[in-house]
């Protein structure tokens, strides 16, 4: 059997051309490079777009997606985009979209998106989820685009036409900045802020030689959407000169009282494109190689409704300054950010300083006033033309119709009504197509006035393309208009004080803990806390200032830890170090902290009677409303945050506290005008859990209203009287101060003598004192004039002018 044979084989077309590797690999690498640099990459430097969101922004408009109408899916103008303009991935079209939208990328977004579009810490939700139309400051890109103000060019297929490049009557360049990945190349361009853009640019139209430092009068630097403070102006110097430069932005951070006895750092305004998540990330970072110490947690509190708020706890013994500085050392609490101004220009990318950048963008919106003027005066002398047409035509309306009914057809019509009445072929065409009714009396009233109003359009237009100043006068006053319309305030301040340079890595841990020297603790009698350097006698001012009746004068050191005992008889313990300090050589008092909101006390935790050194061997003297007395000494305490000093029987108080050493006097005043005093060493000092002692003998309806300890030779008493029936503070109260001298001793326990004769109306004392200056104050702190003579021990006192809140002694 005979094997089948096999057809002859085709000849074979295929052509193979041997090439070069190199060059081959050459060509692909420009033909790409050429692609990314004109076509991606590179924003044009008239418009301040790259090809992607000049895309976007153009098929929005022609979707007319306008601030006025609702919003569509961002998945159909991703969608429109790329299957008209834009022949890329749909990905890389959703992010410049969503990207246009962050008000936190752009200093100006020009998309309005609805839903979920990101935070700095997260991507945003799919295309087919959210939903975008244009903002009123995209409108303002697109403006005029249908009076041939730019060129138009085919898109990728060559079946629609896109603009080269927008109008632009915002400089978008110079306001959102850019950045861009290029071959060979990037662009990095910080956001500004508009009003000072469009003042440089209106400077520099009218001063074409202004230098960029007289440009850096308008526009001192960058202003970033996240706000920040930007830290010295010498790199942005050399970037508005050369293009090229650097500057450092910090963190808005303050020190403030974030809970009971502790101390936090707040941040408010992170540095640009830098989101919460990752400073905390960086900082746990730091915590857990040891490279930072003083931080007991990171709490982020941000919310839609307040914005950024970042709570960084500071623990107890630490400067809250020292960490502050290391965490700008750190964290991307301080970044750089590297200026380099490469955009495209007439197609070239080239390297741009400020004067370069606005002059680009200024000449391109003279050229924008011009193509609008001359499409302008082309319609309206067209019109006019019609409208010349049309009025000869009224004249003789009869013989014009007399015409077209003779005529044969619309082309002897014409050429007829062209010969009789010397019109134009265009006039001659619009006369025949018009509808009868216009060729009333109205309409041609109608024709006259706007014959005159295109005439007096067309003179303007004229002169207007006639004149070079009348062109930029025109620009500048449109970009005013800009300002105006969508100008905002600067939120990044510009320190003068540059960042200190970088420090190297270094294994070992900065100390951030507080140095323990020399301060004093000073409390006014209405709770206001503060620290101050350590003052020489006779240095502090002599004249009255508010809140300067005090409850406490603590000389003390920074890491000492101090005590608060409250109406309720529990001892809180904070840190001198949390206080805020003042100025040593002026103090102002009122300026501190609340002490009960510092320490986190509530109504019920009662008023703080006292506040004292816990390291001493001093015992302190509690006295309670009814009049029991007790000594503890501090040092004998545990370290509990808080801790009772005294059990309290139910419905009494400590109505006051106060060092008590044994060669002091403890004094007892009652609401019924006795005092009673005895020397201190008649206390014994009792454990922290002990009742106390009898410390004064109380009739039926009497309370103790003070009870304090002094030195019996240097001590004053204050006594003001009032009454029961009466409002406190509007009665005709009295005050007396008599030495602590006058009085004599008495055993413990006893009812004491009387301190204070009650006048007609007067039945109790109102408050009482035992000081070495006793001061006195008004309800806002406000100082209230003692009388200087000392009176009797059982006298009335004289009149008292004002009202008095606190009682208090002199800073010494």
């Amino acid at each position: 059997m005979t094997a089948p044979t096999s057809p002859p084989a085709a000849e074979s077309t295929e052509r193979i051309v041997d090439v070069e590797l190199t060059d081959e690999m050459e060509g692909s690498f420009l033909e790409y490079a050429y692609s990314v640099i004109y076509s991606r990459a590179l924003p044009d430097a008239r418009d301040g777009l790259k090809p992607v969101q000049r895309r976007i922004i153009y098929q929005m408009s022609q979707m007319g997606l306008l601030p006025q109408k609702g919003h569509v899916k961002s998945a159909r103008v991703v969608g429109d985009v790329m299957g008209k303009l834009h022949p890329h991935g749909d990905s890389a079209i959703y992010d410049a979209l969503v990207r246009m939208s962050q008000s936190w990328s752009m200093r100006i977004p020009m998309v309005d998106g609805h839903g979920n579009f990101g935070s700095l810490d997260d991507g945003p939700a799919a295309a087919r989820y959210t939903e975008a139309r244009l903002r009123p400051e995209a409108l303002a890109m697109v403006q005029d685009l249908d009076e041939d103000v730019v060129d138009f060019v085919p898109n990728y297929d060559n079946q629609l036409t896109q603009p080269s490049v927008l109008p632009a009557a915002i400089p978008h360049l110079l306001v959102n900045g850019a950045s861009g990945i290029a071959v060979g190349m990037a662009t990095n361009m910080a956001p500004h802020n508009l009003g000072e853009v469009i003042a440089a640019a209106r400077h520099l139209l009218e001063h074409p030689d202004a230098s960029t430092k007289d440009l850096q009068k308008f526009v001192p630097g960058p202003d970033l959407p996240s706000g920040g403070t930007i830290m010295g102006t010498d790199g942005i110097t050399d970037a508005y000169e050369t293009g090229r430069g650097s500057f450092k932005t910090r963190a808005s951070v303050s020190i403030e009282n974030i809970g009971p006895r502790k101390t936090g750092l707040v941040v408010t305004e992170l540095p640009y494109l830098v989101g919460p998540e990752r400073v905390i990330e960086k900082i746990k970072d730091a915590v857990n190689s040891k490279k930072l110490t003083g931080i007991s947690d990171v709490t982020d509190l941000t919310d839609r409704h307040h914005g950024l708020r970042l709570v960084i706890g500071i623990k107890a013994g630490f400067d809250p300054a020292a960490v502050l500085s290391e965490l700008y050392r750190l964290t991307p609490l301080e970044e750089s950010f590297a200026i380099n101004s490469v955009a495209l220009v007439e197609g070239q990318p080239m390297t741009l300083g400020l004067k370069d950048l606005l002059q680009v963008y200024l000449d391109h919106r003279i050229a924008v006033i011009t193509r609008r003027s001359d499409f302008r005066l082309v319609q309206r002398r067209r019109r006019l033309h019609l409208v010349e047409g049309l009025l000869v035509a009224i004249t003789d309306i009869d013989e014009v119709i007399q015409v077209i009914r003779a005529s044969d057809d619309s082309a002897a019509a014409k050429t007829t009504l062209k010969d009789v009445f010397d019109l134009s072929e265009e006039q001659a065409e619009y006369i025949l197509e018009l509808r009868l009714r216009r060729l009333t009396k109205f309409s041609r009233l109608e024709l006259e006035t706007e014959r005159d109003q295109l005439t007096a359009e067309i003179a303007e237009l004229e002169a207007l393309l006639g004149s070079t100043e009348l062109i930029t006068q025109t620009v500048s006053t449109e970009l005013a208009e800009m300002a105006d319309a969508f100008g905002t305030p600067r939120r990044s301040v510009i320190s003068g004080v540059s960042a200190p340079p970088p420090v190297k890595s270094s294994a070992v841990t900065k100390d951030l803990s507080l140095v323990d020297e020399p301060c004093i603790v000073a409390v006014s009698a209405l709770g206001k806390a503060s620290r101050l350097s350590p003052i020489e006698a006779g240095s502090l001012p002599t004249k009255r200032s508010p809140h300067d009746a005090l409850l406490a004068w603590l000389p003390t050191t920074t890491r000492s830890t101090l005590g608060a005992i409250t109406e309720t008889g529990i001892l809180h313990t904070f840190h001198a170090s949390d206080l805020p300090e003042l100025d040593s050589a002026k103090p102002r008092w009122g300026e501190g902290i609340a002490l009960a909101d510092y320490l986190g006390l509530s109504s019920s935790d009662g008023a703080v009677r006292a506040v004292i050194v816990l390291d001493t061997d001093v015992p302190v003297m509690l006295g309670t409303q009814r009049g029991v007395v007790k000594r503890f000494v501090p040092s004998d305490l545990s370290d509990k945050p808080h801790q009772p000093v005294i059990a309290l029987k139910d419905g009494d108080r400590v109505v006051g506290a106060a060092v008590a050493s044994d060669d002091d006097h403890i004094v007892f005043v009652t609401s019924t005008g006795q005092l009673l005093t005895y020397s201190a060493a008649d206390v014994r000092p009792q454990g922290a859990g002990a009742g106390g002692v009898a410390g004064i003998s109380l009739g039926a309806e009497a309370t103790v209203i003070s009870a304090n300890a002094a030195r019996r030779d240097l001590a004053t008493v204050v006594t003001i009287s009032g009454s029961s029936v009466q409002l406190p503070g509007t009665e005709s109260a009295r005050v007396k101060l008599t030495p602590l001298a006058e009085f004599p001793t008495k055993g413990r326990g006893t009812s004491g003598v009387r301190a204070h004769s009650f006048l007609k109306g007067e039945d109790l004392l109102r408050s009482a004192f035992v000081g070495l200056h006793p001061r006195a104050m008004g309800s806002r702190g406000q100082a209230v004039a003692l009388p200087e003579e000392r009176s009797k021990r059982d006298g009335s006192g004289s009149l008292l002018e004002g009202s008095v809140s606190a009682l208090g002694d002199q800073p010494v």
